[in-house]
């Protein structure tokens, strides 16, 4: 059942509420304190009252793709148990930039990229968040107006020795890669949402977990009653090896027209499949645990859970018709076309086109399927290429770099690669 097709439902008992705990922090990472969200649960429904649990997100790409999708299922699930949304829309914190995970400064954004932004993800996040039960607050509305003893009394609030427990600080402290003393106030910006808008739980990936602490802190310093914070895995993208990220290219984001997303759902390496059935499919816990087992005991061929997998995520997002004929058109292009099983994987370099999109003709050239562009271009006249099943018959296409990442290219069936887009070394 999809989070949309699920009842409401409300804690009761006490039954209820370890329900509502155990798939709540499913596959977490992180609840600080233990046990804590049961506590809030039974607190909330003792008091009728309904939980606030925030999400911030940072407006620093144009696309929701399936992994930060997992925290924004995570948050509709709150919804669904009956509790408030709080989405912040980080149009102050963007500007600064979040330095998790970072090896080195973040560029800064200027308020028209932020708003921007803003504005082509707002609608994707809504999609997959229920409109009742959902405040949406921008930090801009208590950040734009602090003061500087405010800000002050806000870096007052840790000290650069707690900065450099961050290992990503650490690290950079370390190797002597500057670190800026605004990256330094991002946690406490950040921090300080939980205290604008009352938080009584916080939801992020599991790199966010001291920023979220540093809510908690911040919440007491007030004196608030401190949230808990629950983090989940980040999933890995297309390429199996680095965290989905636009910056990375390795994304399939949300709104990927549904053969598209079936087809880069197919392409992904086995050792892939256990995390995406957790985290993107939208199975029930024990419908994906099921799933796994059968998985790594034989009893379900990887190819076959890939497909169920694939037919879930797309349906999740396309509807189950839209899934059928996602899988049908997979079928037709990729079985009934006689192409191998195993496709060899060949590297694409942005740099190869130009403003992020290539000229079809030189694509399958710079992919080494022909010779020369003017080859490819005597190819695609001759209706001998297809780009993710679909046939290509114009030389001069131009084709979106990203979009081309787990696709299968073809001239004829007996060259055939699947693109990995890779930044330059």
């Amino acid at each position: 059942m999809s989070d949309k097709e699920r009842p409401l439902i409300q804690a009761t008992s006490d039954l209820d509420i370890e329900r509502q705990n155990r798939e709540l922090t499913a596959y977490a990472t992180h609840v600080i304190p233990e046990g804590g969200l049961q506590t809030k649960l039974a607190e909330s429904a003792a008091d009728r009252r309904p939980l606030r649990v925030k999400l911030g997100v940072d407006p620093t790409a144009q696309h929701v793709h399936l992994g930060w999708a997992v925290v924004l299922r995570r948050l509709r699930l709150f919804q669904d148990f009956g509790h408030v949304a709080v989405l912040i829309v980080g149009d102050f914190t963007a500007r600064v930039g979040d330095p998790s995970g970072r090896s080195k400064t973040r560029p800064r954004l200027d308020k028209e990229q932020v708003k921007a932004y803003a504005s082509a993800c707002l609608d994707k996040i809504t999609s997959i968040l229920s409109r009742e039960r959902l405040e949406i607050r921008y930090n801009s509305e208590w950040l734009d107006n602090f003061d500087s003893e405010r800000f002050l009394w806000l870096a007052s609030q840790s000290t650069v020795a707690r900065m450099l427990e961050r290992d990503d600080f650490a690290e950079r402290f370390k190797a002597g890669n500057p670190i800026s003393i605004v990256e330094f106030l991002y946690p406490l910006l950040q921090a300080y949402d939980s205290v604008a808008v009352e938080a009584d739980i916080e939801l992020g990936g599991n790199d966010q977990v001291f920023n979220l602490i540093a809510g908690r802190d911040l919440q007491r310093a007030v004196g608030q009653q401190p949230q808990v914070c629950l983090t989940l895995p980040l999933l890995r993208g297309t390429d199996g090896k680095m965290k989905m990220s636009q910056s990375y290219g390795n994304y399939i984001a949300i709104d990927t027209p549904p053969a598209e997303m079936f087809g880069k759902l197919m392409s992904i390496s086995d050792d892939l499949l256990p995390e995406y059935i957790r985290l993107a499919a939208g199975f029930d816990l024990d419908t994906a645990e099921r799933l796994i087992a059968d998985l790594q005991s034989g009893r379900e061929s990887p190819r076959d859970a890939k497909r169920a997998m694939a037919r879930s995520v797309v349906g999740l997002y396309h509807g189950p018709q839209a899934a059928t004929a996602a899988e049908e058109q997979f079928d037709r292009v990729f079985v009934e076309g006689g192409f191998p099983d195993e496709i060899p994987e060949v590297r694409l370099d942005p740099a190869q086109g130009r403003d992020g999109r290539i000229w079809a003709a030189r694509l399958i050239a710079a992919l080494g399927l022909v010779s020369s562009n003017s080859e490819g271009k005597r190819m695609i006249e001759q209706s001998a290429v297809r780009i993710g099943g679909e046939l290509i018959t114009d030389p001069t296409a131009e084709i979106e770099i990203a979009a081309l990442d787990g696709q299968v290219v073809s001239v004829g069936k007996r060259r055939v690669v699947k693109v990995s887009v890779s930044e330059r070394p």
